[in-house]
Parts: structure tokens; sequence; C-alpha cells
């Protein structure tokens, strides 16, 4: 046994004493470089133990010399690394290092953290309420969240903690997707489409599309609700269930941004019309297959808004090799609706200016 600099004591413990627990790595990645490497050069960075075998730091490594069949191995057991934050700062710092968490398992680490950070800041508030300014309280919870300070609210402060910058808005929206699809009070559809979402974003999708098309869900479960209502006159029923049927109909060629508004609006047309008792006419209407789907000006303005300084982002350099034929063929298409599409609307902007002058 021997006393390293930093504090830790090294020593030989069995493989199978170590505990590994619960943690939000779930995916290892390929380990046979590495249990290739640990065969050839042995284990260059011991693993990190508290004193009672809870794994801290090295869950890869310890994989890797399961499978080389190690009895025993050399760790380092660090005593100030007892509370739940503690380990998890130390399993994020050790994730950082080496394989990068997944987006799932990154939200559930901020999950955790937050709720630990949020929970500390509550008890340091409690503790320092009636203490004199500048008291030196020794408190468990004043000196929990002293040292990261400054990092602003719980939610930036994970997001900080797991992905070294500010993605909390990222991990909310994973989070949420979630929830909905354990909620058992949310209409089946909508608990369907959350867990679809999140195998999407599983298998390498993007959050941002999963949160707008999780957003058109919701609205639509409540035209869903309104139109099954009751209590609610024949009339405003009928428009709930065909504003819904317009938005699913349009469903399987919008782009994500466009259902959600599509389905906001639809909404906020039955809920005028629920409120004022009014009925007006729904702007998105079912159509038959294949016929095109009018959308409102709303869809039109949020797509430009999406797009707007699109190409400030990518090389045409790279991106004119990387396409397909077929991709090609579909990026040139748009572009020419879109000319066409801008001529005839400058056309009519400029018409109805001169009609304006002239009268």
């Amino acid at each position: 046994m021997s006393t390293t600099p930093g504090g830790h004591i090294e020593l030989e413990r069995a493989v199978d004493a170590i505990g590994v627990g619960s943690r939000h790595r779930q995916d290892y990645g390929d380990l046979a470089p590495l249990v290739e490497s640990i065969r050839r050069n042995g284990l260059l960075q011991p693993i990190t133990i508290t004193l009672d075998g809870h794994l801290i730091c090295g869950a890869r490594r310890l994989a890797a010399i399961r499978q080389l069949g190690w009895k025993t191995v050399n760790v380092w057991v660090r005593s100030g690394v007892s509370d739940r934050l503690g380990q998890l700062l130390a399993e994020q710092d050790d994730n950082l290092l080496h394989k990068p968490l997944t987006q799932l398992e990154a939200a559930a680490l901020y999950r955790e953290l937050k709720a630990l950070l949020t929970e500390g800041a509550t008890l340091r508030q409690e503790a320092t309420r009636f203490q004199p300014a500048g008291a030196n309280e020794k408190n468990g919870a004043v000196n929990l969240t002293a040292p990261w300070a400054g990092f602003g609210e719980a939610a930036v402060q994970a997001a900080q903690m797991v992905t070294g910058r500010d993605s909390h808005t990222t991990m909310e929206r994973i989070v949420r997707l979630e929830d909905l699809a354990a909620d058992p009070d949310q209409p089946d559809a909508v608990r369907q489409r959350a867990a679809e979402e999140v195998e999407r974003i599983r298998a390498g999708g993007k959050v941002y599309p999963a949160h707008l098309r999780m957003n058109a869900e919701l609205s639509l479960a409540e035209l869903d609700q309104l139109a099954a209502d009751p209590t609610q006159p024949a009339e405003l029923c009928e428009q709930a269930r065909a504003e819904a049927a317009g938005v699913r109909a349009a469903e399987r060629d919008a782009r994500a941004v466009e259902l959600e508004h599509l389905a906001k609006d639809a909404l906020a047309r039955v809920r005028a019309a629920k409120k004022t008792g009014r009925k007006p006419r729904p702007r998105l209407t079912a159509v038959e297959p294949g016929e095109v789907v009018p959308y409102p000006l709303t869809v039109f303005l949020a797509i430009w808004d999406d797009l707007a300084g699109w190409w400030t982002h990518h090389d045409p350099a790279e991106v004119g090799p990387a396409l397909t034929d077929e991709q090609w063929a579909r990026f040139e298409d748009t572009i020419a609706g879109t000319v066409a599409f801008a001529d005839a609307a400058r056309a009519s902007r400029q018409a109805q200016r001169l009609g304006e002058h002239i009268a």
C-alpha cells in the first residue's frame, strides 16, 4: 500500500470486489483496443474507488480488465468523494477524459446533477436565512455549492458539468421527452410519440426536431380532447376534429418546424372559438391523398426564420461532392421552386404597392 501526492491510497484489490452500481454510462463502446492496450502495456492509470469499494472512475478500464480475466488490480482509494454529488462529478471527469457520453446518458447525469444542485442550494438558503452576514457556517449544504458559485442556476451548472458548455436547453428537452414517455396521465398517443422520439435520439437523431414533433403531438392531443369533450358545443368539437385531421394529413410531408406551427395554429384557432363562441373557418383542412395541403403564413415565416443564414454554416466545397445524385436533385428542385416562388411573390408585392401608390 502507498499514498500518492494527490491524497489517494494505492492498493491491490480483488476485481470482483469492486462495485459498479448504477452509472449513467450504458454503452462502453468498442473495448477491444483498450483490452489490447492493457494486455500489452498493463494498466497505466489505476481505477479509482471509494473506501467501501464503489467505483468512481474507470468503468471502461474495469470492463476491459474483466475481459482479460484479471483477479486483482491496483486501485486508488479516495476518502474525499463520499457524497453522491462528488461521485457524479468524478464519474463525469472520467467521461470527459475518455469515451464521451451519449446524449441520453448525458441527460440522465444532467437530471441527477440538477436535482442535487437544486437541493443543495435550497438547503444552503435555509441554513443561511437566519445567519449573520459573513458567518462561516460549516453546514454540509453550505459547503456543497460553494466551489461552483457563479455558474448560474442549477440547470446551467449541471449542463456545464456534464458537457462543458451551457447545453441545458437540449438536456431539458431530452428529460421532457423521457418524462412524457413515462407519464401514465398522458394520452397513449403522446406517450408513444415521446418514446419514439427518445429512440430516435438513442439512434443518433437530433434533439431539436424531436422536441418540435413532440410539441405538435401535444397540440394534437389537446385538439383530440376538445373534439371528444361532451360538454363542448357540437360545432366546436367538429372544428377540433377537422383541425386535427388537417394537421395529420400534412404530417407526412411537413418538416418538424412546419408541423409544430401547423398544430399550434390549429389549436389556437379552436381555443379562440371556445373563448369567443364564434367558429372561424379552419385554415387547414383534410385533403385527398396526393393533394397539396395549404399552410398558413405563420408556417412560411417559421421556415424562413429557421433557414436564416444557413449557407454560412456549410462549406459548398464539402457539400457538393458529398451529396448523392438523388440528394442533389432534391436540392436543385428546392432551389428552382424557391426562385420561382420568390419571383411570383415579388411580382405580387410590387403590384400591390403600385396599386397603393395609384390610389
